[in-house]
């Protein structure tokens, strides 16, 4: 059921976008994946939803801990925004807003506060290497959650490989300005059919093996398949985080 897997790509409710550079000087791998890039940045919903579910995290030292989240798409004639909420047991709730609009870049707004409160703060606005931070303490980075890496200007094809039994285009991702604490490339297996992502893995400033990205399962609603499960993992620190998804029956 390789249809599946374009589910991912809503789970995580990717972003719009466009290359404005041209491709003059570029090679096939490099306009090739640029163009493919573009087609996933292209995906966009055409309804609000909402999902609920829970970040189940594991630190590097084995402790656990459980955060109930809300991810929920607002779609409007001229753009959209994905909304991100997650409130830890000490009443501590973050707001993530990612906005969408045609071809301009994504614009994230953070809330962190009490519950109390958070209505009251003013959101900061994050831009350039401020998205690659924890979003509520999990493995998952701003950055993840607007899938801001298919923004980046270099994008490149490295070949093509069957990948958890999908045949596959690998695109590599380049940042042109990494932080020394953010990511300097992400490699993502492509499903063919699907456009689905299979695998991701997200590389330090120093080109080492920072992160991996995997689907987990899927359950079958309304005669469609979803993404029940993903889990990132750090391989450097140990950690990993699961979100798993609340999927009912309309």
């Amino acid at each position: 059921m390789k249809s599946r897997l374009a589910v991912f790509t809503w789970s995580l409710l990717a972003a719009v976008g466009a290359f404005a550079s041209t491709t003059n000087d570029l090679s096939d791998v490099e306009i090739q994946g640029r163009q493919l890039a573009q087609q996933l940045l292209e995906q966009r919903p055409t309804e609000d939803f909402t999902n609920t579910g829970v970040l189940k995290i594991r630190d590097g030292k084995g402790g656990c801990s459980e955060i109930p989240v809300k991810c929920e798409i607002i779609v409007t004639a001229t753009n959209w925004e994905s909304v991100y909420e997650a409130t830890d047991t000490a009443s501590n709730r973050v707001v993530l807003s990612v906005m969408h609009k045609g071809d301009t870049p994504n614009t994230y707004y953070l809330t962190e506060a009490k519950v109390a409160d958070v209505w009251r703060v003013k959101a900061k606005t994050l831009s350039g290497n401020e998205v690659m931070v924890p979003f509520a303490g999990s493995d998952f980075w701003i950055a993840d959650l607007g899938l801001e890496f298919f923004h980046w200007p270099e994008q490149k094809i490295l070949r093509h490989e069957m990948r958890r039994g999908c045949s596959c285009k690998v695109l590599e991702s380049t940042n042109p300005s990494p932080s020394t604490n953010g990511y300097s490339r992400v490699v993502s297996w492509i499903d063919n059919e699907s456009g689905g992502i299979v695998h991701a893995e997200a590389y330090d400033a120093k080109g080492r093996l920072l992160k991996e990205f995997d689907p987990k399962s899927f359950k079958k609603v309304n005669g469609q398949w979803e993404l029940q499960d993903m889990e990132i993992r750090n391989v450097q620190t140990g950690s990993r985080t699961w979100l798993e998804f609340d999927l009912k029956s309309k």
